[in-house]
């Protein structure tokens, strides 16, 4: 039987460099229902998780709602559902993998096999990898792989989750970091395959490498794309857009060679800024990434039948 995806829509801005990315579920979930169900995926709309107006108290906000999207990413993992979060600013990775961490560790446990460990295919410019201490910027969407990695020097936070080892992550397309970001990751020995390799490379080999990072001792992985990845020119609508980046046509082929294959166990979509996107070209491609990931190669969900079974 065929997995039913759902959509789960993280829609808060509140971590990020614009808080217009609150926007993105809204105008994404329903396009990207279409798209899957137009390569042959069964699509349900599921909750659409957003902060109160006018919120100010940040941390707490983002810890508040990260704790709401993990307890419904896990409720559909439960279901037999593959949950794709579209975010958003990335700070709702903290939320998305600790709920996908959450479903894998009930699961071993039922099973009698021990813990399930995650692996993670991060593709972002950045590294996402800062502390409060070591941020520059002092936002959360700079920080959520830290998080995920256990990396946290101030507990008021309430948002280091542990839920990753670093040697299942690998990070790509990055070429925006900070020297204190580069430092932890290299000293946790987390793979990243900085955008200078990735030109050198080929997308497609690079993809492929990360993918065998992330399955390799793992119950199952999950993708997080930040769309600032891809090339501005071709994606202005995002809240941090940095020069060079990946054509979206080769991200989204080297995508569909691995998408919906068996392992995937949730895909997350984020920092994309419709009021940035006139012409639509920013979300074109995010549906195109999208579709790629979970549908794979052929264009429909045959592929998905045994994912994380």
């Amino acid at each position: 039987m065929q997995r039913q995806i759902e959509l789960i829509g993280a829609a808060w801005g509140l971590g990020g460099a614009d808080p217009g990315c609150a926007a993105a579920p809204g105008v994404l979930m329903p396009l990207a229902r279409e798209r899957l169900l137009a390569c042959g995926a069964g699509a349900l709309a599921g909750p659409l998780i957003s902060t109160w107006p006018n919120e100010r108290r940040k941390q707490l906000a983002v810890s508040r709602l990260c704790g709401l999207l993990a307890s419904a990413v896990a409720d559909s993992l439960r279901h037999g559902r593959l949950p794709c979060v579209i975010g958003g600013d990335h700070s709702c990775a903290g939320g998305t993998w600790a709920g996908v961490a959450r479903a894998l560790h009930e699961r071993s446990n039922s099973h009698s096999n021990g813990r399930g460990a995650l692996g993670l295919v991060w593709i972002d410019a950045h590294m996402d990898a800062h502390t409060p201490s070591t941020s520059h910027t002092g936002r959360l969407h700079g920080m959520p792989l830290a998080w995920l990695l256990g990396q946290d020097d101030d507990p008021l936070y309430g948002l280091a989750a542990g839920v990753v080892e670093a040697r299942h992550v690998c990070l790509v397309g990055v070429r925006s970091y900070e020297r204190e970001e580069e430092a932890r990751l290299k000293s946790l020995g987390v793979r990243v395959i900085h955008m200078s390799e990735v030109r050198s490379r080929g997308v497609d080999a690079v993809i492929e490498e990360a993918v065998g990072i992330a399955t390799g001792g793992t119950a199952a992985y999950g993708i997080s794309i930040d769309l600032d990845v891809v090339t501005p020119e071709e994606v202005p609508g995002v809240g941090t857009p940095v020069a060079g980046g990946i054509v979206g046509n080769d991200l989204a082929r080297a995508l569909a060679r691995v998408g919906g294959g068996a392992g995937l166990a949730a895909l997350e979509l984020v920092e994309y800024l419709p009021r940035l996107d006139r012409d639509g070209s920013s979300a074109k491609v995010a549906l195109e990434l999208i579709a790629a990931a979970l549908c794979g190669p052929r264009q429909d969900a045959q592929v998905l039948a045994g994912a994380v079974d």
